[in-house]
């Protein structure tokens, strides 16, 4: 009985010992020898070089300013009466605004018109004197002296009157002014004074602020280097500026021209500034804002484009690898004429057409194996060795 079992034992691990080689062990030494029958391959995304016009682009950052700012403030003392503008109202230049109490004003001017009138009076009956004693002095009944005294009368006379005009033109004036108009076009900020105040003319604050939105202008800065390429744009014609918000360049907010390029350099941070026009006929500026501005100052005609992506640095400087026949990467050194976010010109160094690498290059060398893949599939992976089988556990008769 004793044998029997023994026998019975060596035949299970006999049998379990051939199930292992025959069943996962050759599964894994298969998938190990075809692995070692085909060389790796690096999977990698590709593009290919184009040639077009490439318009280039400098970047700063900028400022949204309202091409025209006034305080509305009054320029005579007086109760304010009315006010006609409602906060945020776009208005035309001459609108009415508000209301100052006018009635001190047009007393003064009742007051200087009757005064005027008094003196042409005296100024007519002066006249016809000097003409009696002109005519009494050429026949020797009155002096001479008489006559020019009276003439000196009617000069004195005429004086009065022209002053008491002055007076007259400077109370319709200040009636005027109580009659507060918009000065520019734009739009109305935020009421500082009710009516009911009394308003003086050297009040700082004024009633309100007008700010002219369209047009709008935009002032930004570039470093000093770029200021032969603007320089050079200028000359050429208005050069297109477009803005975009701070944190998305992508999204283009207006298109406008250059039109101010500063008369000299800040010598605290070696920057030009300068100051570009838009239309902002959909309102997306406001004063204030912070900005990306981006001015075109020239195309590139015909040139190699790659995307950024594409471009490696090392020690040596810029390189791209191209797949090439077999698709084998090469490391080729390039020179980039110019480069933003959006392409990257290639002046030496590679060829319309040829095939570069945009992800997957941190993995290649020199003169390495590629596999292309599509862009957003995941690449390939190398076949995982199977996991052997666990043996079964046999227990033997103490």
């Amino acid at each position: 009985m004793r044998r029997l079992f023994f026998l019975i034992v060596l035949l299970a691990a006999m049998g379990g010992g051939a199930w292992w080689w025959f069943g996962p062990h050759a599964a894994t030494t298969a998938a190990t020898a075809r692995r070692n029958q085909r060389p790796d391959t690096i999977p990698v995304v590709i593009t290919t070089a184009s040639q077009q016009d490439v318009p280039i682009y400098l970047e700063g950052l900028g400022t949204a300013q309202a091409s025209a700012t006034v305080t509305v403030k009054a320029q005579v003392d007086g109760a304010l009466q009315q006010v006609l503008f409602r906060e945020g109202q776009d208005v035309k230049a001459g609108d009415v605004l508000a209301k100052i109490d006018p009635r001190g004003y047009q007393a003064t001017l009742d007051q200087a018109s009757g005064k005027k009138q008094q003196d042409q009076a005296n100024l007519a009956n002066a006249r016809v004197d000097l003409g009696r004693y002109a005519k009494l002095a050429a026949t020797a009944y009155t002096s001479a002296q008489q006559a020019d005294t009276q003439k000196a009368m009617v000069a004195q006379l005429e004086a009065q009157v022209a002053q008491d005009q002055a007076q007259i033109d400077s109370a319709r004036t200040n009636l005027g002014f109580t009659t507060v108009v918009a000065p520019i076009a734009g739009r109305v900020g935020i009421r500082q004074v009710d009516a009911g105040n009394i308003v003086h003319a050297s009040d700082v604050t004024g009633l309100a602020v007008i700010t002219t939105l369209k047009p709008i202008s935009v002032v930004f800065t570039l470093p000093q280097q770029a200021l032969r390429s603007v320089s050079a744009a200028m000359s050429a014609g208005a050069p297109e500026v477009i803005v975009m918000p701070q944190n998305n360049r992508t999204d283009v907010l207006d298109r406008g021209t250059l039109t101010v390029l500063d008369n000299q350099v800040d010598q605290t941070t070696g920057t030009i500034k300068l100051k570009a026009s838009f239309p902002n006929d959909r309102l997306q500026l406001w004063p204030g804002a912070f900005l990306t501005v981006r001015l075109r100052v020239d195309t590139a005609m015909g040139a190699t484009v790659v995307p950024p992506v594409a471009v490696q640095r090392g020690p040596d400087g810029a390189y791209v690898y191209v797949i090439g026949t077999g698709d084998i990467a090469e490391r080729r050194r390039v020179t980039i004429g110019h480069e933003d976010q959006a392409a990257s010109i290639v002046t030496q160094g590679l060829q319309p057409g040829e095939r570069v690498v945009i992800d997957g290059a941190a993995r290649l060398s020199d003169k390495s194996k590629a596999s292309i893949v599509q862009p957003g599939i995941n690449p390939p992976l190398p076949d995982a060795p199977a996991k052997p089988a666990v043996r079964p556990r046999t227990s033997s008769a103490t």
